[in-house]
């Protein structure tokens, strides 16, 4: 049953190809597959990475300059099969049917949360704003942060780069060293950031299934994005090298009170002056 699960997951093939195989039925496959994604999501708790915020003595290159950090999030589109009269709705940018999906990861690059199923056309904000007003949705504690593209709000808990500066490393390339606290702010928060990016990178060349609609319903491939996310979580806890990360680096808390966490997102001054006082340090440090 796992082995029939995990082929069609990787290889992103129908069920009467899997059944040839395995010698087996149609229906047995498409009984096994549903039977191994229900049994993935009840103990999907297993899997999920709980997070950890970077401390004061880190001495990660990357993630060093950003203490009580708890890792990064961004959202990818994930191309599905919808109705016709639903396709307007999941149409994205690029004129193709996906679902946003929002993603956090930790710094070792294993999920935190997950939220799949928003139509293509919503905007990566609306898709955070309901991940943090979900009962078992995204929970910042205050105090900590996920570092945020210029694509979301810098508001608490929510720590994004400065626009209308350099920012993409690719900017910072060739001798084209930062000039300012806030451009080598951004080439740091883009350098740790960029550990979303990969963590997508390696879910997609990993997981055909998620590479093309799959034939399956909407709720169906709901399920199947959050299942090879926690696969995926489970092969960075038990392989202590990932071929997969190779081939992408050559290609490119239960028992805290609600009340603790952070449920909306809004820009304020104090936050806007703590990003601007954490630029300068870094940059004082730089220079030291």
């Amino acid at each position: 049953m796992v082995a029939m699960f995990l082929s069609i997951l990787a290889h992103h093939v129908k069920n009467r190809v899997v059944g040839f195989n395995f010698k087996r039925s149609g229906r047995t496959v498409s009984k096994c597959f549903h039977e191994c994604l229900r049994a993935m999501i009840r103990c999907q708790k297993e899997f999920w990475k709980k997070p950890e915020p970077i401390t004061d003595n880190s001495t990660d290159p990357k993630w060093k300059w950003f203490t009580n950090c708890l890792g990064a999030l961004d959202g990818t589109y994930i191309k599905v099969h919808v109705s016709e009269a639903d396709k307007p709705r999941y149409r994205t940018k690029k004129n193709e049917i996906a679902t946003n999906v929002l993603g956090v990861c930790s710094q070792d690059m294993q999920f935190i949360y997950v939220l799949p199923g928003w139509e293509g056309s919503t905007h990566d904000m609306r898709v955070l704003k309901d991940a943090l007003t979900r009962r078992n949705g995204l929970k910042v504690p205050h105090g900590y942060y996920y570092l945020v593209d210029a694509g979301y709000t810098n508001g608490m808990g929510f720590l994004s780069p400065y626009r209308g500066e350099r920012y993409h490393l690719s900017d910072f390339r060739d001798r084209h060293q930062p000039h300012t606290p806030k451009e080598f702010f951004n080439m740091k928060h883009s350098s740790a950031r960029n550990v979303i990016e990969r963590c997508f990178g390696i879910l997609k060349k990993r997981w055909a299934v998620l590479r093309s609609p799959a034939f399956y319903d909407i709720i169906t491939q709901r399920r199947i994005i959050s299942v090879c996310c926690m696969l995926h979580n489970f092969i960075r806890t038990e392989m202590s090298i990932d071929v997969m990360e190779e081939e992408i680096d050559d290609d490119i808390g239960d028992n805290v009170d609600e009340a603790q966490f952070i449920e909306s997102i809004e820009t304020s001054n104090e936050w806007s002056a703590w990003r601007d006082n954490l630029a300068q340090e870094m940059w004082n440090m730089r220079n030291a």
